[in-house]
Parts: C-alpha cells; sequence; structure tokens
C-alpha cells in the first residue's frame, strides 16, 4: 500500500494574553514563552526540512529534544512520518496516535494516523489485517471530514475504497464517488482513481484512456507519466512502459519522487538499468527530493542496481550512504552484509 501525502502546519494561537498583558512579571514570562514558541516552530520545521531531505537520524534527534521541552501534536506528527520512513510502523504508530489526540480536528494527522494502520495492515495476519483496516476506513473518512478540500486525503480514501474489500468497507463506487469530488480539485488525480477503477473491472481500453486524460490534465507533468507506465507494466506492456518513462524523463518535473519510482519500475521488472541509474542519480543530485521518496532509500535502489550489475564497491558505497542518513535502516544493512562478503 504506497500513499501520497503532504505536510500540513497548524495555526496556534493564545486568547488568554489580554488580561495578563500590563504585569511586568507575564511580560517576562510571555517573553520566555514567544521565545520558546519560536523556537518549536522553527524546530519542527527543521525537522520537517530533514525529512524531505531523507536525513531521518537527524529529523528524530531532533523530533526528541524537541518533544522533551515542547510536546505538541506537530511533533509527535512528524515522529510518526520520520518512523513511516523507515517502514518502522510499531514505533511510529504510538506517535501518530499521539498526534491525534493532542490535535483531534486536524484531518492531516488523521491521514498519517491511517496511513501508518495501512502499512501496518499490509504486514500483518489476515485477523488482525480486518481490524486495522476498518482503522484505516475510520482515519481516512475523518480526515476528509476535517479536510474536504485537500486533494491528498481524498486520494488516499479512494483509494482505500478502490482495493479494501467490502467487509472492511471499501467499494469500487464508493470511489468513484470520490474521484468524482476530486475533479475541481485535481483533475488529473480524479482521472487517475477512474483509470484505476477501470482498470479493476480490466476495462483496459478505458483505463488506458483515464490515464491519458490525466497527463493532459496535468499539462504533460512527469507523475501522470509515470502512472501510465505502471499501467503498462500491470498488463505486461513492459517495451511501452520503459517508452513511457523515457518521456516522462524529459516532463515538467511536477512530483520530484516521480524519478524514484520510474527507477523501481525498471529495477522490478529488469528492464534498463542504464536508465533507472540515471533516473536515481538525477534525483539524488538535486535539491527537490521530498518526504514521499527518502533520498536515502533513492541510495539504497541505486545500491540494488549497481549490485545488479556486478558492481559491488559501488553499490556497498551507495547501502553506506543510506545508513548514513538512517542508521537503522535494515534492508540496507542486510545489503552492506551481503556485498561486503
Amino acid at each position: 500500500m504506497q500513499w501520497i501525502g503532504s505536510g500540513y502546519h497548524p495555526e496556534r494561537g493564545a486568547p488568554f494574553l489580554a488580561s495578563f498583558a500590563r504585569s511586568w512579571v507575564f511580560a517576562a514570562f510571555f517573553i520566555g514563552i514567544v521565545c520558546l514558541t519560536l523556537w518549536s516552530d522553527a524546530a519542527a520545521e527543521t525537522a520537517h526540512s530533514l525529512l524531505s531531505a531523507g536525513r531521518v537520524d537527524q529529523a528524530l534527534q531532533s523530533l526528541e529534544q524537541q518533544i522533551a521541552t515542547d510536546p505538541a501534536a506537530e511533533s509527535y506528527n512528524l515522529l510518526c512520518r520520520a518512523h513511516f520512513e523507515l517502514d518502522a510502523w510499531d514505533a511510529g504508530i504510538p506517535a501518530c496516535e499521539k498526534a491525534v489526540s493532542l490535535a483531534p480536528n486536524n484531518g492531516l494527522y488523521h491521514l498519517w494516523l491511517g496511513r501508518i494502520y495501512g502499512e501496518k495492515a499490509d504486514r500483518s495476519n489476515f485477523l488482525k489485517a480486518t481490524g486495522l483496516a476498518k482503522k484505516v476506513r475510520t482515519e481516512f473518512e475523518r480526515a476528509v471530514e476535517l479536510a474536504p478540500d485537500n486533494a491528498a486525503v481524498r486520494t488516499d480514501l479512494a483509494e482505500f475504497y478502490l482495493e479494501a474489500p467490502g467487509i472492511v468497507g471499501g467499494g469500487k463506487e464508493k470511489a468513484r464517488a470520490q474521484a468524482a469530488l476530486l475533479a475541481p480539485l485535481d483533475p488529473a488525480i480524479a482521472h487517475w482513481v477512474s483509470a484505476r477503477i477501470a482498470e479493476k473491472d480490466r476495462d483496459f481500453a478505458t483505463a488506458e484512456s483515464e490515464y491519458r486524460n490525466a497527463i493532459d490534465a496535468s499539462h504533460g507533468g512527469a507523475f501522470a507519466w509515470l502512472n501510465l507506465a505502471g499501467f503498462y507494466r500491470h498488463t505486461n506492456r513492459l517495451d511501452e512502459m520503459e517508452q513511457a518513462l523515457h518521456t516522462m524523463e524529459s516532463r515538467p518535473l511536477d512530483r520530484p519522487g516521480a524519478l524514484v519510482d520510474g527507477a523501481g519500475l525498471l529495477l522490478r521488472t529488469g528492464r534498463d538499468y542504464p536508465m533507472a541509474i540515471r533516473l536515481l542519480r538525477r534525483y539524488i543530485d538535486s535539491s527537490t527530493s521530498v518526504e514521499e521518496a527518502p533520498v536515502f532509500k533513492a541510495h539504497y535502489m541505486l545500491g540494488e542496481l549497481l549490485e545488479k550489475q556486478g558492481d559491488r564497491p559501488a553499490a556497498a558505497e551507495e547501502y553506506r550512504a543510506a545508513l548514513f542518513m538512517a542508521h537503522t535502516f535494515s534492508r540496507a544493512q542486510d545489503a552492506l552484509k551481503r556485498v561486503s562478503h
């Protein structure tokens, strides 16, 4: 289950200030509170920037220090997302739950809680996964109630409805309703949801048409070309998949993570490793890294590709680069041991 999301910073206020402002004692106290608040906001922004840069070890250290001083909902949400990057679902769930408990009317916090429940469900036995899937639906539906105009929130709910069985609240008609509601918010994503529905129905002609409609709606953006390439992979049209990725490479990079996901398609299908390496190096060398495609995972994937090409020393360098940013990332740990023998 792969989710796409965005950050959110709720406004804060202090309505009680006026009644105390005339006291010089409070004046000193107030200055301290303002400084602490400014430090807290700056620290949260720094942690978010570190997550976007894939420097998850530094983000965790920053967040742990911040929570010890000012245990705010935003800090717990970012802590959850740091564990999410590391695939550490069990460690991240309590932090996401804490963020929701501290700020129950923040839709993005419910979204991230639903996402991490979903990842945990994907790796659980049937009975546990069923219970977690119901929690995913609850959190996503609550997120939509609180942030109805947020396209990312509606996209995740639509994907849940499409992928989940009816017993936990899934259904294609529900997904279709979300596509209609997404149309004025993000036409390209609305077409993507419609394409996924058609693909589920094995109506591949309509699906391809909708994927191309998404390309038109996004003005030829890279992300829509990536999704078309994914469709070609699902339908075993691998030459067309490669061509779509070549086109993606030259299109406006509306979502930088498309470079990493495109490389992943090539890696999983055993196609055009040089192109996959080129996409990953472009992403790693850019200044446009994003949270949904952590740079340490891009280093790890580059290591996999170099290892498959027989360049074990270069692969080891990439695995070390990944571990330098995220020292507990187990896949890189295992890979480095493998190539070092």
